[in-house]
């Protein structure tokens, strides 16, 4: 809100779970608090994952009825669904720790674990977010026990390999319209190997090498997000991609970077919406 009215824009806040959605003949609208929404330019969505159903819903509204949304729907869809992001990341040969998903099948704990290379592993949650519904099995027969007890709860998991050399640290570059805008290491706290800020972790800038910089806007790209957190570890094979996210936080990111991202965001929005302008003009 700072940077949209430092930029000279009228800014609103709009809770998308207050929106109500019309859609009928005479096309879709939007009522918010008992009023249409009708004059708006653009939106920069900040939606939870627990309502991305909803929240996605609303921002489609906000597309058909003309406003430019600084990320597309879709493409909120496609990175909230961490097994999809993770399959197209793979078909686009970007790097990433080694995944394996399967079926809530009895007794094939065992194969699961072996698929990414034994212990320790990592099994990750398909719903968790900030680090939440993480676990670090360190031995084979912890990793059963933890896939068998999940599977048990009908809970839908994704296991990976442990990237050692990582040392519980990881790197949140932050793209904006294709291009890295700032990057930090992350750092988990003591005996912690998740490096989420939300879990106590610490923040550092950090210069990307070019190999890091060109995943994290091949990833960006390959899921279709003009504005993303892209998470990576360092490892011995190359930077690997671990997590795109569409709705990236900004206060630990400008924190340790000293850069305002936020107003970097508001520029890209002022181009959008210009070419957008300019192509119905030409259009019509």
């Amino acid at each position: 809100m700072q940077a949209i009215q430092e930029a000279g824009h009228e800014g609103k806040v709009i809770d998308h779970l207050l929106c109500d959605l019309v859609i009928e003949q005479e096309g879709p609208s939007i009522i918010y608090k008992g009023e249409k929404l009708d004059d708006i330019d653009a939106i920069i969505p900040r939606i939870g994952a627990s309502v991305t159903f909803y929240g996605t819903a609303v921002v489609r509204q906000f597309e058909l009825i003309g406003a430019f949304s600084a990320v597309e729907s879709q493409a909120i869809v496609r990175s909230r669904d961490k097994l999809r992001s993770l399959q197209i990341l793979s078909r686009e040969g970007l790097g990433m720790p080694k995944t394996a998903f399967t079926n809530f099948s009895k007794g094939g704990e065992k194969q699961l674990v072996e698929r990414v290379g034994g212990a320790p592993l990592v099994i990750k949650l398909l719903e968790g977010t900030q680090g939440l519904g993480v676990v670090l099995a360190e031995t084979k027969k912890a990793g059963q026990s933890v896939i068998e007890a999940f599977h048990g709860l009908k809970a839908r998991i994704i296991v990976q390999e442990f990237i050692k050399e990582a040392k519980g640290a990881d790197i949140r570059a932050f793209v904006v319209n294709n291009k890295v805008v700032g990057a930090m290491k992350r750092q988990g706290a003591e005996g912690e190997f998740r490096s989420n800020l939300h879990r106590g972790g610490k923040a550092t800038v950090i210069k990307l090498s070019k190999e890091e910089k060109t995943a994290a806007l091949n990833a960006a790209k390959a899921l279709g997000l003009a504005i993303a957190g892209v998470d990576m570890l360092q490892s011995s094979r190359g930077p690997l991609i671990l997590e795109v996210n569409s709705s990236p936080g900004l206060e630990g990111i400008e924190k340790a970077t000293g850069i305002n991202i936020a107003g970097k965001i508001i520029e890209f929005v002022e181009e959008s919406v210009i070419k957008q302008a300019q192509k119905r003009k030409k259009f019509h």
